[in-house]
C-alpha cells in the first residue's frame, strides 16, 4: 500500500509540472500567433487516451507516463514530422518567426519551472514556517562523522563560523562544505575551548567516495536496538529475502518470518530446513544480538551517545568487537563482527535529540516569505547543480536513479508540506536540466537560436534533424540506464 502512496504522489507532482512547463512554451506561442497543433500530458505512441480538438489545437492524455509535450507547426521536434517541414513555411509556424521570437517560446516551460519553484517555496515557507536550531543554542555539541577525526573534528563539537560567517542553523555546515565550497571552520570543542580547521580544497570528494555524509548531525542517547538488518539476500521457490530487510518477527511455532521492505511488512513460510541459512543472513542475530538490547560497552569504551557506537564501530570496521549489552536488567558480553562500513546490522529505537526543545519555529510575514522563497529557490539551484559533478566519479554514476529514486524522496503517508517541497525542488531541477544545451531539450534548442541570433544565419534543417536524433538517443539512454539502476537496487544490491 505505501508504495502506491509514494507512487501518487510522485505523478501527481510531476503531471502539474509538466503541464505547467508545457503552458510555458504554449502561451508564448499564441501570443505570437504560431500555430500549437497537440498540448498532451504523457506521451502517446500509437493511441490515446483522451484527446479533443479545440481550435488548431488537439488536446489529450497518452498512456506512456514520462512527462508531456506540445508539437509547435513548423518546430524541429521529437515528432520528427519531414512531411510538414518540406512544406514551404507559412506565417503560423515556428520557424517563420523571429528568432527571438523563437527564444522565448523555447524558454517559456523553464521560466515557468523556476518560477513555480519559487512560488512554492514562498507559500509553504508562509503556510509553515521553518524549524531553526541557532548554534548559540546546541548545548550538547554535534555528532560529528567519525572519518572527520583525521582533520581534528569529533563528535560533541561544534561548528560556530565556516570563512568567518556565522551559520544561520547548526547542520547547514553539511551543505556549505559539501556544495558551496566553505573550508575554514571555526569549531569549539567539547571541553569549551576553541580551534580553526582548515580543509583541503577538495574535500567534498573524499568525504563522497568515503560515504562520510551528512558530516554533522544532532545528537541522540538512543542505544537500544529496536530490529535488526539482512546483509545479503536468500531466494528459494516463493520464499526471497533481500539485503537491508529489517528483521520485524522470527515466529518459531509457525515456521514463519516477518520483514519490512520499503515500508511493507512481508510474512513469509520458512522453507523447510533452511531457517539458520536464512537468520545467517542477519549478521546481528547471529552474533546473539536481539531486538530491545541496550548497548553499554564497546571493546570496553562506555557508549552514551549513538554517535559514540558510530565511532567505536566505525573504528574497528572488519574487526570483531565485544559489545557489552543489557539485556533484561542483565549484562552480558557478546562478540560481534564488524562490517567494513562499520556496521553489525542493526537500528537503533528512535528517540529526541539531546538539543530538540533547542529548536525553534520561526514564521514568516508574507513580505518575508517573498525574500525567503527566493533565496530557497535560488540554493535549490545552485546546490543541484554543484552536486552533479559528483556524477562524473564511479561512485556518483552507480548512484543515478530514474523514477524509482524520485518516488522515495515522498513519505508513504500523505503529507501536503514534504509533497509541495519536494514538488518545489522536482520543478527546479526540471528547468535546469530542461536548459542543459543537449539537443532536444529546450536548451538544445536554445543553442541553435543563440547561434542564429550571433550569426545571422540559420542552422540547416539537416543539422536540426541530425541533433534531434542524437538527443533523443542520449536521452533514451539515460533514461535507460537511470531506471535500470533502480530496478538493480532494488533486487540485485
Amino acid at each position: 500500500m505505501d508504495i502506491w502512496v509514494k507512487a501518487g504522489q510522485l505523478m501527481l507532482s510531476l503531471s502539474i509540472l509538466v503541464i505547467l512547463h508545457e503552458f510555458g512554451h504554449y502561451i508564448p506561442a499564441k501570443l505570437f500567433k504560431t500555430r500549437v497543433e497537440k498540448f498532451y500530458l504523457f506521451f502517446n505512441p500509437w493511441f490515446s487516451l483522451f484527446k479533443k480538438k479545440v481550435g488548431d489545437t488537439e488536446w489529450g492524455i497518452g498512456w506512456l507516463p514520462l512527462g508531456g509535450f506540445v508539437k509547435i507547426a513548423g518546430m524541429v521536434d521529437e515528432s520528427m514530422d519531414k512531411e510538414q517541414l518540406a512544406k514551404p513555411p507559412q506565417p503560423w509556424e515556428f520557424r517563420s518567426k523571429k528568432a527571438w521570437q523563437r527564444l522565448i517560446i523555447m524558454i517559456g516551460g523553464v521560466t515557468v519551472n523556476i518560477i513555480v519553484g519559487v512560488l512554492i517555496y514562498i507559500f509553504v515557507v508562509y503556510a509553515y514556517g521553518e524549524k531553526q536550531l541557532k548554534t548559540a543554542d546546541v548545548s550538547h555539541g554535534l555528532s560529528v562523522h567519525p572519518y572527520m577525526e583525521k582533520y581534528g573534528l569529533k563528535s560533541g563539537d561544534l561548528i560556530v563560523s565556516l570563512d568567518g560567517e556565522e551559520l544561520e542553523d547548526a547542520l547547514d555546515a553539511n551543505v556549505e562544505i559539501m556544495l558551496r565550497g566553505k573550508r575554514k571552520l571555526k569549531v569549539k570543542h567539547e571541553d569549551g575551548s576553541f580551534s580553526t580547521v582548515q580543509l583541503p580544497e577538495e574535500i567534498e570528494y573524499e568525504l563522497f567516495q568515503k560515504g562520510a555524509f551528512p558530516i554533522f548531525g544532532l545528537r541522540h542517547k538512543s542505544t537500544e536496538i529496536e530490529s535488526l538488518t539482512a546483509s545479503k539476500s536468500f531466494d528459494e521457490g516463493a520464499f526471497s529475502l533481500a539485503e537491508e530487510d529489517i528483521l520485524y518477527q522470527l515466529d518459531e511455532t509457525k515456521g514463519s518470518i516477518s520483514v519490512i521492505r520499503e515500508s511493507d511488512t512481508i510474512e513469509q513460510k520458512l522453507p523447510s530446513g533452511k531457517k539458520n541459512e536464512i537468520m545467517a543472513c542477519f549478521p546481528a542475530y547471529q552474533s546473539g544480538l536481539r531486538p530491545q538490547d541496550k548497548i553499554r560497552q564497546i571493546n570496553k569504551q562506555n557508549i552514551t551517545y549513538y554517535d559514540n557506537l558510530q565511532s567505536a564501530l566505525y573504528k574497528q570496521r572488519g574487526k570483531d568487537v565485544e559489545v557489552l549489552v543489557e539485556r533484561a536488567g542483565k549484562e552480558l558480553a557478546i562478540k560481534a563482527h564488524v562490517s567494513e562500513e562499520g556496521r553489525i546490522g542493526f537500528l537503533s529505537k528512535s528517540a529526541p535529540f539531546v538539543d530538540e526543545k533547542s529548536m525553534k519555529q520561526v514564521y514568516y510575514s508574507f513580505g518575508a516569505s517573498i525574500g525567503r522563497g527566493f533565496w530557497k529557490g535560488y540554493y535549490t539551484m545552485h546546490d543541484y547543480a554543484a552536486q552533479l559533478k559528483f556524477l562524473f566519479t564511479k561512485k556518483g554514476a552507480s548512484s543515478i536513479g530514474g523514477f524509482g529514486s524520485m518516488g522515495k524522496l515522498f513519505p508513504s503517508t500523505w503529507n501536503w508540506k514534504i509533497f509541495w517541497l519536494n514538488t518545489a525542488l522536482i520543478s527546479i531541477i526540471l528547468a535546469f536540466m530542461n536548459i542543459l544545451p543537449i539537443p532536444a531539450l529546450d536548451g538544445g534548442h536554445v543553442v541553435f537560436l543563440i547561434y542564429e541570433m550571433i550569426t545571422g544565419k540559420e542552422a540547416p534543417q539537416k543539422i536540426l534533424e541530425y541533433a534531434q536524433y542524437v538527443g533523443i538517443i542520449l536521452l533514451l539512454g539515460l533514461m535507460l540506464y537511470a531506471n535500470g539502476n533502480d530496478i538493480y537496487q532494488a533486487f540485485f544490491k
